[in-house]
């Protein structure tokens, strides 16, 4: 089933958030075409759609879209039998903390949702899933690595009840990186690390120095810094002295466009760089001009991704096709995830008796969905209440002069994903 016809979405803005009114809603805009036969769902969608991690929320307003016109036509049915309508109410975090647990809140006393669906780094998942835990709502988050969910949120002291998670995890992406550093500089064992002070530093910094200690790797970090750090000089002088030929790092999108330039500039020439979170999309990498050809990310999703939709059938290439059609931007990652979440949401209140939290909490816990992302199987996942998703190695090619692709260069521990090329150093031009 198609759904990128060009349906466009009732969106009515109200109090910073935004309510996708569905035409088959009881109580909204238009008539019953999905026959719902019980109360209205409502399902909260948290998103940095502003701020510094605005890049993760560029493919939203498409999924949205799509997602509206499915149960416009098709509602939610519960395993009781009952068919019901559905509504989803867009929040933006601003990609602030503090206003994300906010509108989760609101969502949850004001608007009384059923569940809500959030999305990208800890700092916007778990203020919003504490919140839901608090107020006994089930919440389902993506789009960080697992262990900044679980551990951040200290669940292996306290388990959570209503809150659940998916998404690769460190123990997965760090053996890709190691296969990335050992085939662009092969028998170079001298590895910078660069890690801001928030919650995706800490815990790539705690699993990184003795991951890679392991792999026969030398350490070198020269410290944490805040997020929005605008000189990179001392922590560049450092990688220089010590000949770092590997980096590893993770950063928000404006700090390492800011770091990679001076880097370029102030003679840091390393054979091969592997940056999580900030070089994901290809609108960070169109912003470094020509200056980001042969660097290193992890893969989540692309339209490489043999997975297709369990509500539309959509295979990963005609979705990634759909959006750059509709947005005449290239597809991005979180693409995939977002409409993920609304595939899990379908299968979990499809699977309940009830809409009560208690019900869908325990369909959760057990939930086996084949997505656009791949398998999520909650029942086996790593600790409770998660569930792991693929993730491959990618290697972004500069293509004219400033589009950029990307190419899947390392399967390691996903070999059902086929690579698309072969791993290469940077090219540095001769000094």
């Amino acid at each position: 089933m198609k759904l990128f016809s060009g349906r466009k979405v009732a969106a009515i803005a109200v109090a910073g958030a935004t309510v996708i009114a569905l035409s088959g809603c009881s109580g909204s805009l238009g008539g019953d075409s999905s026959g719902g036969s019980g109360d209205v769902i409502k399902i909260g969608y948290v998103t940095p759609e502003t701020g510094a991690l605005s890049a993760f929320s560029e493919s939203d307003d498409f999924v949205l879209e799509q997602m509206t016109a499915y149960f416009d036509e098709n509602g939610i049915t519960l395993a009781d039998g009952s068919k019901h309508d559905v509504e989803i109410i867009k929040k933006d975090t601003q990609s602030d903390s503090k206003r994300a647990a906010d509108v989760a809140s609101e969502l949850i006393l004001k608007d009384e949702v059923n569940m809500i669906l959030v999305s990208s780094t800890p700092e916007t998942n778990n203020p919003v899933s504490d919140q839901c835990e608090a107020n006994q709502v089930v919440c389902v988050s993506t789009v960080a690595p697992w262990q900044t969910w679980y551990f951040g949120r200290a669940l292996d002291k306290t388990p959570s009840k209503y809150t659940f998670h998916f998404f690769w995890g460190l123990d997965n992406v760090l053996p890709i990186y190691a296969d990335i550093w050992e085939k662009a500089a092969p028998g170079e064992t001298n590895l910078g690390a660069l890690f801001p002070n928030d919650g995706d530093g800490e815990a790539w910094a705690g699993a990184v120095p003795p991951f890679a200690e392991s792999e026969g790797y030398t350490v070198n970090n020269p410290g944490a810094f805040p997020n929005g750090t605008t000189d990179f000089s001392a922590q560049i002088a450092s990688l220089k002295s010590n000949n770092d030929s590997a980096l590893v790092s993770i950063m928000v999108p404006p700090d390492f466009i800011t770091f990679w330039k001076q880097a370029v500039q102030q003679g840091y020439n390393p054979k091969v760089a592997t940056v999580a979170k900030a070089i994901e999309f290809p609108s960070v990498l169109e912003a470094l001009g020509n200056l980001g050809n042969n660097l290193c990310t992890e893969i989540w999703w692309s339209p490489q991704y043999p997975f297709s939709s369990s509500l539309t059938g959509d295979s990963s290439a005609d979705f990634a096709a759909a959006y750059e059609e509709y947005s005449g931007k290239q597809w991005t990652m979180p693409l995939g995830f977002a409409e993920a979440l609304f595939e899990v949401a379908n299968a979990a209140f499809s699977a309940s008796k009830s809409t009560s939290s208690e019900d869908l909490a325990a369909a959760m816990s057990t939930l086996n969905v084949d997505t656009i992302v791949g398998n999520l199987d909650w029942a086996n996942g790593p600790v409770p209440g998660v569930a792991v998703s693929p993730v491959t190695g990618g290697q972004w090619r500069l293509v004219g002069d400033a589009k950029y692709e990307i190419e899947i260069v390392s399967n390691v521990g996903f070999e059902e994903i086929p690579t698309t090329s072969e791993v290469e150093a940077i090219d540095w031009p001769k000094q």
